[in-house]
């Protein structure tokens, strides 16, 4: 045997591991369909998840089953749908418990402004817009939707209306953004080119609800207060 040693190349390089979490190609890339439950049920059911691209993720998998993406990524529409939806449901209705056990307590001890203004707007949906728009609203509302669903529970919101809501708003949520990506890179090639200003559009358009809703709000708001000086 000679006494110089064959180098073994190693088996993954460190660009290889670095996933950007912030980053929603990165994460299908590095975990495809897998990921994207993942980051479904910590976005909706843990507030350590309040950060992560849950609206650009589920656009851009979506997206990536008709063969449009980039570095030769693509996904299966089905298992897609499924492991959006459960993770969604299954993160909120987790969520609910946490804050149900917990009650406010976990959100009065974070130390991020987001996470507490968030957890502000989330109470305000509920006391506002009544627990059924409340919870079906906030899923379209970044960081807000991660919130809710412990403040619902810490409140003491009825865990039936609770569950029947989440699961219309959250499968409204992640089908629907999902199969938009779907429909656009089915109809558009080469779609991705656009993929970051295509995503803002997503994102304002899924804050619309709010926005309506608010503005409605007001103008009721606005025609009491003149009927009660009239």
């Amino acid at each position: 045997m000679r006494g110089t040693a064959t180098m073994t190349a190693p088996l993954f390089t460190a660009s290889d591991l670095a996933v950007n979490v912030l980053s929603a190609q990165s994460l299908l890339a590095a975990f495809g369909v897998l990921g994207v439950g993942v980051v479904m049920f910590a976005e909706t059911g843990l507030l350590i998840g309040f950060f992560l691209p849950g609206d650009s993720l589920l656009f851009t998998a979506g997206l990536l089953c008709t063969g449009s993406g980039q570095n030769g990524v693509k996904l299966s529409l089905p298992p897609l749908l499924i492991a959006a939806a459960v993770g969604a449901l299954a993160g909120a209705q987790t969520g609910y418990l946490i804050g149900r056990k917990a009650g406010g307590a976990l959100l009065a001890r974070s130390s991020s402004p987001r996470l507490r203004s968030g957890a502000h707007r989330a109470e305000e949906l509920l006391e506002r817009y009544g627990h059924a728009k409340a919870i079906v609203l906030a899923r379209f509302v970044p960081v807000v939707r991660t919130v809710l669903n412990p403040m619902a529970g810490a409140l003491g919101v009825p865990a039936r209306t609770f569950t029947v809501w989440q699961v219309a708003g959250g499968l409204v949520w992640s089908l629907g953004l999902t199969l938009a990506g779907y429909a656009l890179g089915s109809s558009i090639p080469n779609v991705d080119r656009y993929l970051l200003p295509i995503v803002a559009v997503i994102v304002l358009v899924s804050l619309a609800p709010l926005a309506a809703e608010l503005y409605r709000s007001r103008r009721r708001g606005a025609t009491s207060e003149e009927e009660v000086r009239g």
